[in-house]
């Protein structure tokens, strides 16, 4: 009786993991060098299209442990399209609550973010679309951006069809 109960926890797992569809198109991350992101250094994604029809949401999802210095991020984030048209957005999104707790999930010191970038947008144009993300938060004293961003592990891009 007990080799059947682990087969139908088996199996049951099994199907659960298969029917769930998230409707993934694009999931990748890059980490950043001994967390200290450089102002200079984009992120860059390459991200191949051949669905001209579906409606996707565009996630940029940042990692951050206890060493991020801000409650806030502001980010550059560029899109190429394969034809070459260029669209660019200065984007801000709060890191900590009002009492510095840091936001996001994880129960570890790195928190994981999961942030709208683009919601309900149709990619028309097949080919390889680049997607480049830098940062621009400064500190008071830093206003030309020579320190580095302390704290930041990974940042990534995901695509997801909406239902």
């Amino acid at each position: 009786m007990q080799t059947m109960h682990k087969y139908f926890l088996l199996l049951f797992g099994t199907l659960l993991l298969f029917s769930c569809d998230s409707g993934m198109v694009y999931d990748e991350y890059q980490s950043i060098d001994n967390s200290k992101w450089a102002s200079e250094n984009k992120i860059e994604f390459i991200v191949s299209n051949t669905d001209t029809i579906s409606s996707k949401n565009v996630f940029i999802t940042i990692r951050n442990n206890k060493n991020y210095e801000f409650s806030s991020l502001f980010l550059i984030a560029k899109i190429e399209f394969p034809k070459g048209l260029r669209v660019v957005d200065t984007l801000e999104y709060e890191m900590a609550d009002a009492q510095g707790k840091w936001l996001g999930s994880g129960f570890t010191d790195v928190k994981e973010n999961k942030l709208f970038y683009k919601e309900n947008v149709v990619f028309t144009e097949k080919g390889d679309y680049k997607f480049s993300i830098q940062h621009a938060t400064r500190s008071i004293h830093d206003i030309e951006g020579e320190n580095p961003l302390n704290g930041i592990t990974d940042v990534g891009l995901s695509i997801e069809k909406v239902n």
